[in-house]
């Protein structure tokens, strides 16, 4: 395993990885989720009263809920969209490494770049930076058109954990339909060639603006 990337739970980054591959859709009507007359100094349009108490239910559920239920809870939080920001960025923040990926993954899901900079913004230790939960955000920031991290994730196809370097290569190819030959099964001698392409690659593409959010 990669020291860059030591483990925190193998349950979190499993279960937000698969969550980044769900789409958001919304079946509540408007006058359900949003407050048409939000203040003026909110980022965010507003939900509705009644959607605001939903979103604190489901936050305060967030960290019991596993396997199915958990990855439902993402998919809703993702649907709901924008009046749902302020409560993801909150979560995101959380001591719990499972709740903070989890609301990555929702955010991410939601493909609004609007949201990168707020993510880059995040409130973290440093060290949390160097963990799956790095991977994590990483993988929301590449889903919402920021590249900035993919050195991140390009390290990630080192680790130890084959699940790890699936998801690491789930996102860096979903965003540039690239794989370098890279199989997270392989053995590591080839892994190590593929990783070197991924690394060259970058390294031709890493000053140009357009890549960041």
């Amino acid at each position: 395993m990669s020291p860059v990337l030591r483990n925190r739970s193998r349950g979190h980054a499993i279960v937000a990885g698969l969550a980044l591959s769900l789409l958001a859709s919304c079946g509540s009507t408007r006058s359900q989720l949003v407050n048409d007359s939000p203040a003026v100094n909110d980022v965010w349009l507003q939900p509705s009263p009644i959607l605001q108490q939903q979103l604190a239910d489901e936050a305060q559920r967030l960290p019991w809920t596993r396997g199915f239920e958990h990855l439902e809870q993402i998919r809703w939080f993702a649907s709901v969209g924008e009046p749902a920001y302020e409560t993801l960025l909150r979560l995101a923040e959380d001591r719990r490494d499972r709740v903070a990926a989890a609301a990555l993954a929702a955010l991410g899901a939601t493909l609004d770049r609007r949201l990168v900079s707020h993510i880059r913004m995040l409130k973290w230790s440093g060290e949390r930076d160097q963990t799956d939960l790095g991977l994590e955000r990483a993988r929301a920031l590449i889903r919402l058109g920021d590249w900035s991290e993919i050195p991140l994730l390009i390290r990630g196809l080192r680790d130890g954990r084959i699940y790890t370097r699936a998801l690491c290569l789930d996102a860096l190819r979903e965003a540039t339909h690239e794989t370098h030959g890279f199989d997270p099964r392989s053995d590591a001698g080839v892994r190590k060639k593929s990783i070197e392409r991924w690394e060259s690659w970058w390294n031709d593409r890493a000053g140009d603006e357009f890549l960041r959010g």
